[in-house]
């Protein structure tokens, strides 16, 4: 299948050499690689004139497309017409040799399929444990295998809060557990989000559908947004199979204010983008939600290292929780 990459990248030349590397080493090869480059510098441009890439085509963009969003619709427009499959890719990420090729698979053993995502390998140690596991209350399980459960949900089942959906599905109160609560198990899951930097769409799909420009920016969220969408129309899958390393780059992130408002007030516009009108029970259920973190974030602040980091982030999601009585995200698309 003809199919392109499109690689967004910000201020981060040598982590995105060494993915560009990671692609040369492809059994599958992309028939194009569009490199859309948002540096307010010409490091990126020169490492790319520096290091030759077969089928890579580089382009420089201005502040009108800056940003995540703005700059994947900008890679979207120029994908070739006889690509079947367009690709996205983090700039942090390093790829395993047959990434490409698990991906192109899963959409010949299923031809419904609109959307399929990859498996980040170095972020979570699962252990298989077979089917009859009972997991812990710190423990995470799910066909076969468990992992570590973050303190965060653990302190949600306490209070009865957990998410109630499979991974990779959106609970009516959202905050719901991502694809990165599916196991290493080699299966193929069915899905309805991608994560934005490991995924990949029918060209077809992007006819009618666009990522929205309301994820200014660091795009917290705007994944969930594009694919909790697409979803509504047909299938999406993650294939285990099609693993990567994420290697999170600190650069270009923004600060730990605007990082909490951001949580909150995207949350909410998600949330809403996939139950527009939820019950009043899931109301209260988000908002507890939202409390609840925002104050395990404040106790940060004693029991951390990083105390300014942990107060800053706090009172970003205070300020974002408070501005929704007054101010709530419009709702471009749904």
């Amino acid at each position: 299948m003809n199919f392109t990459l499109i690689i967004c990248t910000y201020m981060r030349p040598k982590p995105l050499l060494e993915l560009l590397q990671s692609v040369k080493r492809q059994t599958v090869y992309p028939n194009a690689i569009l490199i859309v480059d948002g540096s307010k510098n010409e490091e990126t441009k020169l490492m790319l004139e520096q290091n030759s890439f077969e089928n890579l085509n580089y382009f420089k963009v201005t502040d009108s497309d800056r940003g995540l969003t703005r700059q994947r619709n900008f890679g979207i427009e120029r994908v070739d017409e006889a690509s079947e499959i367009v690709c996205f890719l983090d700039d942090d990420t390093v790829l395993e040799e047959n990434y490409f090729e698990e991906i192109i698979k899963t959409y010949q053993q299923y031809p419904e399929a609109l959307g399929v995502g990859g498996y980040i390998n170095n972020e979570t140690h699962w252990t298989a444990v077979g089917e009859d596991y009972q997991p812990k209350l710190n423990e995470f399980y799910y066909d076969g295998w468990k992992r570590k459960d973050g303190s965060r949900f653990v302190l949600r089942k306490r209070v009865g809060l957990d998410a109630d959906k499979l991974p990779g599905f959106l609970p009516e109160f959202s905050n719901g557990r991502s694809i990165g609560f599916l196991p290493p198990s080699g299966k193929i899951y069915e899905v309805e989000q991608l994560m934005g930097g490991v995924s990949s769409f029918r060209k077809s799909v992007f006819t009618a559908f666009q990522f929205s420009t309301y994820f200014e920016g660091y795009g917290l969220y705007e994944d969930a947004d594009f694919t909790l969408r697409v979803s509504k129309t047909g299938k999406l899958y993650v294939n285990t199979k099609a693993q990567l390393g994420h290697f999170h780059h600190h650069s270009g992130r923004p600060n730990q204010y605007q990082y909490g408002k951001m949580v909150v007030r995207n949350g909410w516009y998600v949330w809403r983008v996939k139950y527009p009108n939820p019950s009043f029970t899931s109301r209260l259920k988000w908002n507890a939600i939202v409390v609840l973190l925002t104050f395990v974030r404040f106790s940060n602040i004693f029991t951390s290292h990083k105390r300014k980091e942990a107060a800053t982030e706090f009172l970003g999601r205070l300020s974002g929780w408070l501005s929704l009585i007054f101010n709530k995200p419009v709702i471009q698309h749904r």
